[in-house]
């Protein structure tokens, strides 16, 4: 399936000098929205748009873990439908609570059940960290402590569970977060896949700092704080069941420091997300449907690398839908996009960030690419499971 990209990539150095040498080009790429037929097309579209995933499996498949329409489903259906709450219902990588003293903190866990263990670029340790703490900073916390949990089929070998707790440590450390509590339960051999971890962190949040999809208006700007697709597709290939070889390394990082970065050049930041399964374009589909307005992406202005792209394209897989665990999405103030891209790309962990699009009134509900010949296509909610156990 072809992505519309250009052999040569779009985040090279020849590029960024040539394209993206400047905020202002950013912004100037992007329109007020796209150019769409009005009446009975975007009445259709909006009607489709606004059904809910319904659950129709009997049985869970892989489908239902990889982040798209059937994981909305799922949890919909089953989990939320149990557990309905305020916090809960508000679908966001964490829940963000009121202490009785007037502070607020975040809330999260993830669970981690990678295949292989070890990839280019990181473990399962690493991302057991980095999943965590880069929750709780999309909710604008300042992530404090996290808890670990360790289900380990008998016979793993010590040797390589002390390897991926001392990658823990070491990226608990490069966080400034403390593993202060855990649990260790061990299965026979074949009740599991080697190792599973499962973490939850706590963080507060500082005066003032609120992040929500009701807060984005049209006109806003959608930041990408580097490249698409980098871990998922590292994983993907470390499985050595694909005849490709490409030099591709997870981007798995702590982004809290980075963002930061980002907030103080800023300050009015409206809505955060790390687009992790289900990529950019499943996340996109989120924040479409939780702010009730269209997210116009704009095609050259994704940043792939071209080994990413060149994998992608092979494979037929669109990068959009592509996991990444050191990036973040943020819809930014037109007036404040300038700053907070050179602040992110004045950091190690943003050189290649972007504007990839903005927000628009219509179609709602709806993710829209323009695409690099001129035209039109809506980017759907992920369906199946292109990229199985990811994270």
């Amino acid at each position: 399936m072809s992505t519309g990209y250009d052999t040569a990539g779009h985040s090279t150095a020849e590029h960024n000098t040539a394209e993206h040498n400047t905020a202002e080009h950013d912004s100037r790429r992007l329109t007020s929205g796209p150019s769409f037929a009005e009446g009975e097309v975007i009445e259709r579209i909006e009607a489709f748009r606004k059904r809910r995933p319904r659950l129709l499996e009997e049985i869970v498949t892989l489908a239902h873990g990889a982040g798209g329409k059937s994981s909305a489903a799922l949890v919909d259906s089953v989990f939320v439908e149990a557990f309905r709450n305020e916090q809960l219902e508000a679908l966001g990588d964490g829940a963000v609570l009121a202490l009785p003293g007037g502070q607020r903190l975040a809330f999260s866990t993830d669970s981690f059940v990678v295949q292989p263990l070890r990839f280019p670029g990181g473990s399962i340790g690493d991302l057991a960290v980095h999943g965590t703490v880069n929750d709780l900073a999309m909710a604008g916390a300042v992530p404090s402590w996290i808890s670990a949990a360790f289900v380990l089929e008998e016979g793993f070998p010590i040797a390589e569970l002390r390897g991926i707790v001392a990658d823990m440590a070491r990226a608990a450390a490069a966080a400034g977060v403390q593993i202060v509590t855990g649990d260790t339960k061990v299965v026979p051999a074949g009740a599991a896949d080697g190792l599973f971890i499962t973490t939850a962190g706590v963080g507060l949040i500082p005066e003032g700092r609120a992040f929500s999809a009701a807060a984005v208006r049209p006109g806003d700007r959608i930041v990408l704080s580097g490249t698409m697709g980098d871990h998922g597709m590292a994983v993907m290939l470390a499985r050595g069941n694909l005849a490709i070889e490409a030099d591709i390394r997870s981007d798995t990082a702590a982004v809290g420091n980075l963002m930061e970065t980002m907030l103080a050049a800023a300050p009015s930041t409206r809505w955060l997300r790390d687009p992790t399964r289900g990529g950019v374009g499943t996340v996109c589909n989120e924040l479409a449907q939780a702010c009730g307005l269209c997210v116009v992406l704009d095609e050259p202005s994704l940043p792939v690398r071209p080994m990413v792209n060149g994998a992608c394209e092979l494979l037929g897989i669109d990068p959009l839908y592509v996991a990444n665990e050191g990036k973040f999405l943020a819809v930014l103030a037109p007036e404040e996009t300038d700053a907070a891209l050179a602040a992110l790309r004045g950091h190690p962990l943003g050189a290649e960030a972007a504007v990839i699009g903005e927000i628009a009134e219509q179609p709602a509900d709806t993710v829209v690419l323009r695409t690099a010949f001129g035209g039109t296509r809506i980017v759907d909610m992920l369906v199946g499971d292109p990229l199985p156990r990811i994270c």
